[in-house]
């Protein structure tokens, strides 16, 4: 295993970190979630976006889909998730953590009585922002105008294959 090819070339290094404090209220959230963007593609130059995701008790997650274009990560801070690998549902504690390739089915929910508190990672970073933010709109929309919304942000949910 080699490192990749620099990107960086300069002898010296750069002044180029991003620091951001903690926001006093997550970005968005919708159906007992919150989500705050810990760092946006656009912070980082397109290589990853991050994201903390406070479920609270009960509540739904996402459905069994996959990504064309972009891996995912769960990183589990506090609680317990269900997390499903493409084969079977696993309950994941703090520390625990699920990498999906591009490709991989995968969903996640809370079925516990307590909140939960997790990382969401996605490489290369994505413009994920969007789908947070109008999910719950485009849910109330109709299944035609969700399944483009969805696959506008690659989400390949695989109830929406069901129907073509």
């Amino acid at each position: 295993m080699s490192y990749p090819e620099p990107r960086y070339l300069g002898e010296r290094g750069q002044v180029s970190a991003l620091f951001r404090p903690a926001p006093p209220q997550p970005d968005t959230g919708f159906g007992g979630t919150n989500i705050s963007y810990v760092a946006k593609q656009e912070n980082t130059n397109g290589e990853f976006g991050l994201y903390k995701i406070d479920m609270g008790p009960k509540a739904m997650g996402a459905t069994e889909h996959f990504h064309r274009t972009i891996s995912e990560s769960f990183y589990v801070l506090s609680g317990e998730v269900r997390l499903y690998n493409g084969e079977r549902w696993v309950t994941g504690g703090e520390g625990d953590f699920l990498y999906v390739p591009a490709g991989g089915l995968h969903a996640f929910q809370n079925d516990s009585d307590d909140p939960v508190s997790l990382l969401l990672l996605f490489t290369p970073g994505a413009p994920r922002e969007e789908y947070f933010e109008k999910l719950e709109e485009y849910s109330q929309r109709g299944p035609e105008e969700l399944k483009a919304f969805r696959v506008r942000h690659d989400q390949y949910n695989t109830t929406d294959m069901l129907d073509d």
